[in-house]
């Protein structure tokens, strides 16, 4: 059900949806932190789980890589709960609207996945405290509320890795969505995975501000094309980037899912999210009453991020570096945003041998080496 039905619905029935089971802007939280914890949640078979999805669920992006992670918590669970999901919810009124009404609905169990929703969860909280609430990607914690995130820095590391060894150009150009820390920090890191195998490489960004706007995100990656770009990345949710480099006979990789049918030649390998561990293990710990307010944020080694299989296009050694870094940051004898490290003025950021710390990834709003252009002001 989409948001215009589910609004209409709710005003004239003025009480609970029959809805079936079926089938961001966004910013990084600090580390795990816990909360006094919620008054303990009296849960009925099934357990009724509610999802607010801040774009359609066809996106193959943010919205469809969080409705897998659903779906994955449905067929591992199975009669133990009762998935409802609400797509194409916007912030503000709307957001509170849809986020009160499975409230009293009796999901006793709501995720809300987009920063934008942040205010709005933590306002229909206040009003029911034996509710649990989980939002991505925000970072405020009362007793019934908790946030999550994935260490998506991991992956775009590799990523860049790769990047790095199959551009001829030495021109890599990145479909950004809105110039906030986690997309910056993203930026970062990928330039930091490109450079650490080809030096020579740069980044060229192209800001679309927008998550999903399919027109928009060829449009800029056509430009970066243009700009002498022969592998493409994205920060943003659909998959006409891929289309456009199968079209155009060059190299891309994707974001939120794996997007090889978009494009089997051009895609190289895509950044996932994987949310059907933690959304199974969150349900799981509000049946048992064992579920406690944090901020989560995982990476590789916690199943939450990962890159899709990497295509046989790129060399056997190539693939066998990316597979080595990956198992140093599951080990964690390795980081994304590990020193030296310096901005784009030569200016150390990251001393040799130290780590950048999860407060300074939040807060992130400077270029690494290797990026050209400014970062644009914005307020989101």
């Amino acid at each position: 059900m989409d948001r215009r039905n589910f609004l209409k619905y709710a005003t004239l029935a003025g009480s609970s949806l029959a809805l079936n089971s079926c089938m961001s802007a966004r910013n990084s939280p600090l580390q795990s932190e816990a909360t006094p914890q919620a008054s303990p949640v009296l849960v009925s078979e099934p357990l009724k789980v509610g999802f607010v999805y801040f774009k359609p669920v066809g996106d193959f992006g943010w919205t469809y890589s969080h409705d897998l992670g659903r779906r994955e918590m449905e067929a591992t669970l199975q009669d133990k709960i009762k998935t409802t999901f609400i797509e194409n919810v916007n912030e503000g009124v709307d957001a509170e609207t849809v986020i009160r009404q499975l409230a009293q609905d009796g999901n006793k169990l709501i995720f809300t996945t987009s920063l934008s929703y942040m205010k709005p969860t933590i306002k229909v909280a206040k009003e029911f405290p034996q509710i649990i609430f989980e939002n991505c990607t925000g970072n405020e914690l009362t007793a019934n509320v908790g946030t999550y995130i994935g260490r998506w820095e991991e992956a775009r590391y590799l990523t860049g890795m790769i990047a790095g060894k199959m551009t001829k150009s030495n021109v890599v150009g990145f479909v950004a969505a809105y110039p906030i820390p986690e997309v910056i920090r993203a930026i970062n890191a990928f330039t930091l995975g490109l450079r650490s195998t080809n030096p020579r490489a740069k980044v060229r960004v192209l800001w679309v501000e927008t998550w999903y706007n399919p027109v928009k995100e060829r449009e800029a990656a056509q430009a970066l094309i243009n700009l002498g770009a022969d592998v493409l990345t994205q920060h943003t949710d659909s998959a006409a980037i891929i289309q456009l480099a199968a079209e155009k006979g060059i190299y891309a990789i994707g974001y939120n899912s794996d997007m090889s049918k978009f494009g089997a030649k051009a895609h190289l390998t895509s950044i996932i999210n994987k949310w059907g561990k933690f959304y199974t293990d969150t349900a799981l710990a509000v049946i048992n009453n064992t579920w406690k307010p944090q901020r989560i944020w995982h990476g590789i080694a916690q199943g939450m991020v990962d890159i899709s299989p990497m295509n046989q296009v790129i060399p056997s050694d190539v693939q066998q570096l990316v597979n080595r870094k990956r198992e140093q940051f599951i080990q964690g004898i390795a980081h994304p945003f590990n020193g030296l490290v310096k901005d784009q003025k030569g200016v150390v950021r990251i001393p040799k041998s130290k780590v950048l710390d999860d407060k300074a990834q939040m807060t992130m709003d400077w270029y690494v080496e290797g990026i050209e252009g400014s970062i644009p002001k914005y307020k989101f």
